[in-house]
């Protein structure tokens, strides 16, 4: 952009010099061409401003920092040596400073395997620190044991990071260009009822959406709803035999669930029914008027029950179903025809993509499409449609295989570049019960998502009377309010605190429980850290004000170990942007919890008077910790999409 306002500004010159600010009628064309330079000229340096405005309120992102210094000065000491190991880490004890850089070990053995020189790690951890380039955030380094590079950050650089957190909130983490990305997730079946398998998609994906859109990424999030296929014969068939009048009254179905199954029943023991529920497809595919009704009808009916869970859980999804990429399918298997890629077996039309067993069947042999050539479709128009930078498919781990492969024939036909695009299964475990099986009724039948959410908020009211909160604390609207936050709140925690890629116990006395890594523990520690300044009588507008104008000390160990905590909060974010995986932030937010315990257990905020209980002083800088380290949990729990209250 600074480029082509240099030359904006030279071309506006050179017209100037043309005459075209003159007024000959002959002249119009070069003033209107002059008038439009100007205003892209103007545009350019807005558009510049706000990013530098941005860059600079951005908060800074330590580790990539010292990344940057360290490998400054490891290509300074060996200039030769290409890709050296970077390697900076938080230090795990204080008394090793606040951060490592342990690259000397790896530079040792790259030498003495390329070059059969054998230098000491110490030896190069003293030419590296030799080269540190002058930096305003390290205060001085010290190499310990066989070469480990000790960092001691500068408080005063800390102190500046946290007031600039203070006095412009919480910014993301400068991370280059924006992107476009497109998440899949959730992505039920229409005539079947979301179960407790669809509740990790459902979380997990929302929760990537909204870390995507605080770094400022375009986010598309995509509901790919089973709402095509052979089942809608069936469905279609007994919703005429059940409710003839179909097409002008419309049918109380109200348990489709009990729908689904009373049509599965017949198609499996009625021959006669089986041919209809396969002559309804047919005449569906064709977009026959009153079949697309009779499937609208139903497709309408999954979505109102789909849609009170996703208020429940407060997610925002586009619906954009199997149906809607049925016309993109021909195409489909056209494209991988011409290209020579389809081979038939036994009447079908299938891919083989190297380095998978099973190939993908793009056609049957009646001719019908397969889950294959839809999953194809959807991929070939988020990357050449939607123009998707990167693609994520929130989807169990027993489709990795499957997904994989759609995958890697989406990059032999040509679609993307790996290099350019990123396509990534974020793959999730199963659901476990407290007997470490599958999550099951004790009937043996799947738990319904509707059932579990009500059970979750009939516990978290439990729990709040038995600390007797609905006594003397909270109104009846403060309540409710506690009683959904901890509910809803509790169940995505304890799915996000858990790595994705593990299967997970569902319990609710533990996510309940308000001690140890939950969300009922971070949720009474946040409305506790909230309290401090109010109890205080210190409103926003002095906190404020106190950001801009009090410096902040950080002299006692517990305040230098929360400003630090607080400030890797870009650098957590920055890895799970590149892992996807959010327990990360979840153990990060408990360790900023208990890190602030200890500071609020050792260093006083407000100081009163033991006799009168009055306050007599208040250490404004300590109240500023209280709010940075409150704004940057309110932000992760934004992230997690746990809403905290203000009383609880």
């Amino acid at each position: 952009q600074e480029n082509e306002i240099k030359l904006l500004s030279a071309e506006i010159e050179r017209l100037k010099n043309f005459g075209c600010l003159g007024v000959s009628p002959s002249l119009e064309g070069l003033r209107d061409e002059n008038a439009k330079l100007k205003y892209r000229l103007n545009f350019l340096k807005k558009s510049l401003q706000e990013e530098r405005s941005k860059s600079t309120k951005s908060m800074i992102n330590i580790n990539s920092c010292l990344q940057e210094i360290f490998g400054a000065a490891i290509q300074a000491a060996y200039p030769d040596l290409e890709n050296p190991p970077l390697v900076v880490t938080p230090s795990q004890q204080p008394k090793f400073g606040d951060y490592q850089c342990n690259s000397a070990m790896g530079i040792s053995q790259i030498l003495l395997k390329t070059r059969e020189q054998k230098v000491s790690p110490r030896e190069i951890a003293e030419r590296i620190v030799k080269n540190i380039p002058a930096n305003e955030c390290i205060e001085k380094v010290e190499i310990a044991g066989p070469g480990f590079i000790n960092v001691h950050l500068r408080k005063d650089f800390v102190s500046k990071q946290l007031s600039s957190l203070l006095i412009n909130g919480v910014q993301p983490p400068a991370i280059g260009k924006r992107k476009k990305v497109v998440v899949d997730f959730s992505s039920p079946n229409i005539a079947k009822e979301m179960h407790v398998g669809h509740l990790r998609s459902t979380i997990i994906g929302e929760s990537m959406c909204r870390l995507f859109e605080f770094v400022g990424y375009d986010v598309l999030r995509l509901n790919h709803l089973g709402d095509w296929g052979t089942q809608f014969g069936m469905l279609i068939a007994h919703l005429q035999d059940k409710f003839p009048d179909y097409l002008s009254v419309s049918p109380p179905i109200g348990d489709l669930q009990a729908f689904y199954k009373e049509s599965k029943q017949r198609f499996d023991t009625e021959e006669e029914f089986k041919k209809r529920a396969y002559q309804c497809v047919v005449l569906l595919q064709s977009k026959n008027p009153d079949f697309i009704k009779a499937w609208n009808l139903i497709c309408d009916v999954s979505r109102r029950e789909f849609q009170k869970i996703y208020n429940c859980l407060d997610i925002t999804i586009i619906e954009r179903g199997e149906s809607f990429y049925h016309e993109m399918m021909k195409d489909i298997v056209k494209e991988f025809e011409d290209k020579g890629f389809v081979q038939v077996d036994d009447g079908r039309k299938v891919v083989f993509v190297p380095g998978f067993p099973v190939p993908l069947t793009i056609m049957k042999s009646d001719g019908g499409y397969t889950y294959d050539t839809s999953d194809l479709a959807a991929l070939k128009h988020r990357l050449c449609e939607e123009k998707g930078d990167i693609l994520i498919y929130v989807v169990d781990s027993g489709q990795s295989v499957h997904l994989q492969t759609v995958f890697a024939a989406g990059q032999m036909i040509g679609w993307y570049d790996p290099k350019v695009t990123r396509v990534a299964h974020a793959a999730f475990g199963v659901v476990l019960g407290e007997d470490k099986k599958k999550f099951k009724t004790r009937s043996g039948d799947t738990v319904r998502l509707i059932d579990l959410l009500e059970e979750g908020l009939k516990r978290a009211m439990d729990k709040l009377k038995d600390k007797e909160r609905d006594k003397v604390v909270l109104t009846p609207e403060e309540l409710k309010a506690a009683q959904t936050s901890v509910a809803f709140g509790c169940i995505k925690y304890a799915d996000l605190s858990h790595n994705r890629l593990n299967d997970y116990v569902f319990s609710f006395d533990k996510m309940l429980d308000d001690r140890g890594n939950t969300a009922a523990y971070l949720l009474y520690a946040f409305t506790r850290i909230r309290a401090i300044a109010r109890l205080a009588n210190i409103d926003e507008q002095m906190l404020r004000k106190a950001a801009r104008e009090e410096v902040l000390v950080l002299d006692h160990e517990k305040e230098w170990k929360l400003g630090k905590c607080i400030l890797r909060f870009p650098e957590i974010l920055q890895k799970i942007l590149e892992d996807l995986l959010l327990h990360t932030l979840c153990d990060y937010l408990y360790e900023l919890a208990t890190t602030f315990t200890e500071f609020y257990d050792s260093c006083y905020c407000v100081e009163k008077d033991r006799q009168t209980g009055q306050i007599v002083k208040v250490n404004m800088w300590r109240l500023l910790l209280c709010e940075a380290t409150a704004t940057v949990m309110a932000k992760g729990f934004d992230i997690l999409g746990i809403k905290p209250v203000q009383r609880m």
